[in-house]
């Protein structure tokens, strides 16, 4: 394979090793490092006997991951406070035209999921990301897993199960996510508590991720009242150059908060019923760096 014809069939298949290595691994200077390496990899090899390139290039960039995965399990657990994925800027629009589809990559790659993916282990993170969000079929996935394929899908009923039980409801109507955002916004700049109870559920959560690099809850905080009142106080405190945009991250609307012109905050609602179920506040700055052209 000549090597102009080696970098067009890669970079044909970039987006989906991209996609996979992401939900594999929830921040995105990891999934790029195991996407280079896939590339080293590629360019490397004898391809001449290679039938199927985007069968290929996916087991290298699973089996990478799993690896890389296990690694950083070990730096997670001596994170500072809750551990949230790095949110990324996503439009499947043209490149994925089944709503259907597009409807699937968003629900997988959807923050929720990617918390709940947190919980399993590698192989079953990797079985439930190639068969539920790209459909492969289990006879590759088992190629892909060095497996047989009974174990492969005795691995993909018990990752689904798992995370069908551990993932939360939520509605994701755009249109009404976005309103309840911009209403939630307003409240909170506002400094309208009253308002701002009205749109959380009773036991609404709040998640924040700063990695103890920004300001952020050391735990998770629980119930309207809790989270309403932080949320008023932080809305007070001033920061340079504060500018909002609403962007679709992780295939929901978000409101990113901008200081200087920089990423300095985001927000995402889990909604259901019209009520916030979830805050999540992503403030770590290793996160944010992705989002500076959102």
């Amino acid at each position: 394979m000549a090597a102009d014809t080696a970098t067009d069939v890669f970079e044909e298949h970039r987006p989906v090793l991209t996609g996979v290595a992401y939900r594999m691994l929830g921040r995105v200077a990891d999934a790029e490092d195991v996407v280079q390496e896939t590339w080293l990899r590629w360019t490397a090899d004898e391809r001449g006997d290679v039938l199927e390139p985007r069968g290929y290039l996916v087991r290298i960039t699973t089996r990478l991951a799993i690896d890389r995965l296990r690694h950083v399990r070990s730096r997670r657990e001596a994170y500072v406070g809750p551990w949230l994925p790095e949110p990324i800027a996503t439009d499947f629009g043209p490149t994925v035209p089944d709503t259907a589809e597009q409807a699937v990559l968003a629900d997988s790659v959807s923050l929720a999921v990617l918390v709940v993916l947190e919980t399993l282990s590698p192989l079953e993170r990797a079985v439930f990301v190639l068969r539920e969000a790209f459909g492969f079929p289990y006879g590759e996935i088992a190629t892909t897993l060095d497996r047989t394929e009974a174990a492969v899908r005795q691995l993909a009923g018990r990752a689904r199960k798992h995370v069908e039980e551990r993932k939360p409801r939520y509605d994701v109507d755009p249109a009404e996510c976005r309103d309840l955002t911009e209403r939630f916004l307003s409240a909170a700049a506002g400094g309208d508590l009253e308002v701002l109870l009205s749109l959380l559920a009773p036991d609404v959560r709040l998640v924040g991720d700063s990695g103890g690099k920004a300001k952020a809850p050391l735990r998770v905080l629980q119930s309207a009242d809790k989270v309403g009142r932080f949320l008023v106080a932080v809305a007070q405190q001033p920061i340079q150059e504060m500018d909002f945009r609403f962007v679709e991250l992780n295939g929901a609307p978000a409101l990113l908060v901008l200081s200087a012109g920089q990423p300095d905050s985001v927000f995402q609602l889990e909604v259901l019923d019209g009520r916030i179920q979830c805050v999540y506040v992503i403030r770590n700055p290793d996160k944010l760096g992705s989002l500076a052209s959102a």
